[in-house]
């Protein structure tokens, strides 16, 4: 089925525009939601309540307000908020470009897809094209919904994304995260290496991968659905011990030698890794070992 557009927007630079469609990129119709329920199975819905006196608040009461210091606030009426708000032009500006690998994956807040709307397509491809030939994504501002954010707009294969960055001054300077910073080992660090070239794989493949606990959620569902009840498991706790970073290292490396290195992991279901099948060329060699052992059981007999 086809996405359905959730906003339409206009990028622009120099003389150019370039119509747009914005669809989402996360799909929740397949997500597990519990709704609250008094327990005669009546469903609950939220109320304001009044501190001073715990009387409820209809919604034709209620004012919003700014906190300017503890206890004080400042009230606005819905057209002083309106005044507030960003005009929504649906504009795409772009300001700049820059090189898409500069940007941090941090910065990113939400991403959309982008798709041409009609008779947007060719000027769609042109800037689509140019992006992908110089490595480099365009910065923008997007005002909509009142708000104006900071954009970056990048290829993506045939199509156009754009990402929602985060300001600046909304995040907290790596700085401030105490890091312990020590000297690595050569030792430690070929080991770790080694142990990296074991599991690694050239492609990015989420597709091998399930989202496990929804799995379980949706099994426990079902038990009760179907009248079980859920056994709750006992809690373990983690053992604390010393470990010897070399031997860690060290046994990470046995461990994984035996099994070879994997040009990819198997596609995990259920919390199971998915066991391999033998190969046809396997089973005949085993074939043949078995009729040279039964020849020389014979031929000693």
């Amino acid at each position: 089925m086809a996405a359905r557009p959730m906003a339409t927007a206009t990028i622009s630079f120099g003389l150019v525009s370039i119509p747009c469609k914005l669809f989402p990129t996360v799909d929740n119709t397949n997500a597990v939601r519990f709704n609250y329920l008094s327990k005669d199975g009546s469903r609950l819905r939220q109320q304001y309540i009044r501190a001073s006196d715990g009387e409820i608040v209809e919604r034709e009461d209620r004012v919003q307000g700014y906190q300017f210091a503890k206890g004080q606030y400042v009230t606005f009426t819905a057209e002083e908020l309106k005044a507030l708000n960003v005009v929504a032009t649906n504009a795409i500006d772009i300001d700049e470009f820059i090189p898409l690998a500069d940007v941090e994956r941090l910065y990113i807040e939400r991403v959309y897809y982008l798709g041409p709307d009609k008779g947007a397509g060719r000027s769609y491809h042109l800037l689509r094209a140019a992006l992908t030939k110089t490595g480099r994504a365009a910065l923008a501002r997007y005002a909509a919904r009142g708000k104006s954010y900071l954009v970056l707009i990048r290829p993506m294969g045939e199509a156009l994304v754009m990402e929602q960055l985060k300001h600046a001054d909304e995040l907290r300077k790596v700085d401030e995260v105490p890091l312990d910073v020590c000297e690595v080992n050569d030792g430690e660090l070929d080991l770790a290496v080694q142990i990296i070239g074991q599991r690694t794989n050239d492609k990015f493949e989420p597709e091998n991968y399930e989202d496990e606990v929804k799995s379980r959620v949706l099994e426990l569902i079902q038990q009760k659905i179907d009248g079980q009840d859920i056994a709750v498991a006992p809690e373990e706790k983690p053992e604390a011990k010393i470990i010897d970073l070399m031997e860690a290292l060290r046994q990470s490396v046995a461990d994984q030698g035996g099994a070879g290195k994997e040009s990819k992991p198997a596609k995990r279901a259920s919390g199971k890794r998915v066991a391999g099948k033998r190969s046809s060329g396997e089973s005949r060699a085993e074939g043949e070992d078995e009729k040279v052992a039964a020849s020389a059981g014979r031929r000693e007999g």
